[in-house]
């Protein structure tokens, strides 16, 4: 049986409402842990506040069709994202492998949020496309500074570790 188009919708709103609380789950393992790199430290701060903002927004869209979260999908992201929380525990390089996941994941929501503002244009969802366009100038700005951010945060790495000094986190 073929699926519509406003299921469909629905399936990759309550992915993106998942996703979302995986990135708050892992950005908040990242806050806590970051020690000697307070730019960064301040901006992911502030995209937690986006990203639960952004969860609020997803699970409007989906109660207003109608429809809830995935209890399922929300608590499988956040597991997902714990237990890369805890891997970072052991990386010595935990800051640089924690910048190359974020790059990697601003990505995934920016393409999530493109499939999405696509779909809600095809069913005549305008208010869910406006939700999704604003998310999605908030990952792309994430993106953005995560892309002018990486190389300067890797040799404050480097100089740190090359120093002898707590560079991990």
């Amino acid at each position: 049986m073929a699926t519509s188009a406003r299921d469909n919708l629905i399936a990759w709103l309550r992915d993106a409402h998942a996703m979302e609380e995986q990135a708050e789950t892992m950005l908040n393992a990242q806050f806590e842990r970051l020690e000697n790199y307070p730019e960064l430290k301040a901006r992911i701060g502030k995209h937690i506040d986006e990203t639960k903002q952004q969860a609020l927004l997803l699970k409007g869209c989906l109660d207003r069709l109608g429809e809830g979260n995935s209890a399922f999908k929300d608590a499988a992201g956040k597991l997902t994202a714990m237990a890369q929380g805890m891997g970072g525990v052991f990386a010595s390089d935990e800051v640089v492998k924690g910048s190359l996941a974020s790059y990697t994941f601003e990505h995934m929501e920016i393409a999530s949020y493109r499939i999405l503002i696509a779909t809600a244009e095809y069913v005549g969802d305008e208010e869910t496309a406006t939700v999704c366009r604003r998310i999605l100038d908030e990952e792309l700005a994430m993106a953005k500074w995560l892309e002018e951010n990486i190389g300067a945060v890797t040799l404050q790495f480097l100089t740190r570790d090359e120093s002898d000094v707590a560079a991990k986190r």
